[in-house]
């Protein structure tokens, strides 16, 4: 892999938009739709999860399931595929940025008519089609976040125009209490995933833990620092401020590895469900989490003895 392979062009004007785009990666687009389709069947099938689907039922939802997430997951294949195949014909970061929210748009209609118009995963769409664009440049995961940083901090054209584009819950959120929401973690390289769920996820696996245990630590320890915008459509600051004191207090008595753990989790989640919060935000970043855990595994050099 290249060092660098965003490149500014010749002339003059914003360097973000101006890049030049140099692809190195050896991933294929279908493997790295793969990647991201597996890392959100692998988060809705992850259980027990406070106040989402998983596989003991609906969660602090009454309009999707475990089979719904599953089906949603599967139509955003095609999407995430185009996303990394525009990476390797698009000429500038802003052709791409162009080219990825008709692919946004395109990927959301059809997540709808799989839905039957519920919004499953119109949060992960974002976050994960810009990594798949990213993975497509670069091909490591470091080089991922920055491509997909890049590219979030781009304005899509098309939206200044469109005012739906504006009424959405998160959209809403984010004017009201200035929250930066999906767009912003994006924008900044998911910081809430490198300095939270990471660090979980790698400390627990360290610890000797399954693998479900440790990416229950990772959802976890995001929901007890995100912001998120699904609690604080939901419930406002006093919910939101509840849920991280529950998820933190899980992670402080050593997670639901010990009783004291699973004694503050079963309160956190019997909060999420009577009080039907969804930390459907933590939930979307713990796929970006996955998806960005797989391509490191598959494009890290294998240990020598």
């Amino acid at each position: 892999m290249g060092s660098t392979n965003l490149r500014p062009s010749s002339g003059t004007g914003d360097p973000v938009t101006a890049a030049r785009l140099e692809t190195t990666t050896a991933l294929a687009a279908d493997a790295i739709a793969d990647l991201a389709v597996t890392a959100l069947r692998a988060e809705a099938d992850l259980t027990p999860k406070p106040g989402l689907v998983d596989r003991r039922g609906t969660g602090a939802h009454a309009d999707m399931d475990l089979s719904m997430l599953h089906d949603s997951a599967e139509s955003l294949r095609g999407a995430f595929t185009e996303c990394a195949s525009a990476a390797g014909d698009s000429d500038s970061a802003i052709d791409l940025r162009v080219r990825l929210g008709l692919i946004g748009r395109n990927g959301e209609e059809t997540m709808l008519d799989a839905t039957g118009g519920v919004n499953t995963h119109r949060g992960a769409l974002w976050a994960l089609g810009l990594l798949s664009a990213g993975a497509a440049v670069r091909g490591d995961m470091a080089g991922a976040i920055d491509v997909a940083a890049l590219l979030a901090q781009i304005p899509d054209p098309a939206l200044e125009c469109d005012l739906t584009a504006t009424m959405s819950h998160g959209a809403r959120v984010r004017r009201r209490y200035g929250t930066s929401g999906a767009a912003g973690e994006a924008q900044a390289g998911f910081p809430h995933v490198r300095r939270h769920a990471f660090p979980a996820l790698h400390a627990a696996r360290r610890a000797g833990l399954d693998e479900a245990s440790a990416r229950l630590d990772a959802l976890l320890s995001l929901v007890a620092h995100l912001d998120d915008t699904c609690v604080l459509h939901r419930g406002g600051p006093a919910a939101l401020s509840a849920v991280q004191a529950g998820a933190l207090a899980v992670r402080a008595a050593g997670g639901c590895r010990t009783p004291l753990g699973r004694e503050h989790f079963t309160a956190l989640d019997r909060m999420c469900l009577d009080r039907r919060l969804s930390p459907g935000g933590s939930g979307d970043l713990l796929s970006v989490t996955l998806f960005l855990d797989a391509l490191d595994e598959r494009t890290s050099p294998p240990c020598r003895p």
